[in-house]
């Protein structure tokens, strides 16, 4: 079952240290121009206090900010490069109408503006699609591989479905702050469209972690025998290991 911790470094006002990630972020994954990665950094969360000071909040208890770190963070562990670690920090200020295409563009060039502007576009099809599905079951499905066909004929650059998988990642892992109709929601999205996309692409890690999560919300009460059976076993087996580590490996000359 995946466990989600925030080791992030923060000030001791509790704002992210935005100077203390940036150097934990370069040093596992080396950036060609930090310098310019310092700016997207500083420009999501420039856009996130201008959109406080004018109560134009998003959601409640999800910062648009820490958004864009957690999809840099996933994107740089699926070692996509600085244009689309860049692209992810400010995703959410664009879809939150807090940062403008056209300033993204002239802070950091046509490319990153490209890749903001396909998960866009990937998010506004899945949305109307999926909400225009219909009630019958094999229709629904058919509906919901007709999404899937739509986004894989989008993509003209991969980064963009990674950058959507990043984001969609993040959704489900801050859902425990959702009502429980946002929740089944985006559980279901996922398991409709995005879990079988990561599958598409052959990133299993993203897979997992999104079925597994999705699964929390669809199925509370098997997903709690599981995670019960599993931690069972997990002892049963730390128990076993004891033992055998701690066995006389000569017993004959006691």
């Amino acid at each position: 079952m995946v466990k989600v911790k925030d080791d992030r470094p923060r000030t001791a006002t509790g704002e992210v240290d935005v100077e203390g990630w940036l150097a934990a972020f370069c040093a596992a994954a080396p950036a060609r121009n930090p310098e310019r990665l310092r700016q997207a950094v500083l420009r999501a969360q420039q856009a996130e206090r201008d959109a406080i000071a004018a109560k134009n909040l998003w959601a409640s208890g999800i910062s648009s900010f820490e958004t864009g770190l957690d999809m840099a963070e996933i994107l740089a562990e699926l070692r996509a490069d600085e244009d689309a670690i860049i692209a992810g920090l400010l995703y959410r200020a664009v879809r939150e109408k807090k940062l403008e295409l056209e300033a993204v563009e002239g802070a950091f060039g046509p490319r990153v503006r490209g890749l903001v502007d396909g998960v866009l576009r990937m998010a506004a099809v899945s949305a109307l699609k999926l909400s225009s599905a219909p009630k019958a079951i094999g229709s629904q499905e058919t509906q919901i591989e007709n999404v899937r066909k739509m986004l894989v004929a989008l993509i003209d650059d991969v980064r963009v479905a990674l950058i959507k998988l990043a984001e969609r990642t993040c959704a489900i892992r801050s859902a425990k702050l959702a009502r429980r109709e946002r929740q089944l929601r985006v559980a279901q999205e996922i398991v409709d469209v995005y879990a079988p996309l990561a599958h598409r692409l052959g990133i299993g890690q993203l897979r997992w972690e999104l079925e597994d999560l999705a699964f929390r919300y669809l199925e509370p009460e098997a997903y709690k025998r599981v995670a019960k059976l599993l931690k069972e076993r997990r002892k049963a087996r730390e128990g076993y290991i004891k033992q055998v580590v701690g066995a006389d490996p000569h017993p004959g000359n006691a």
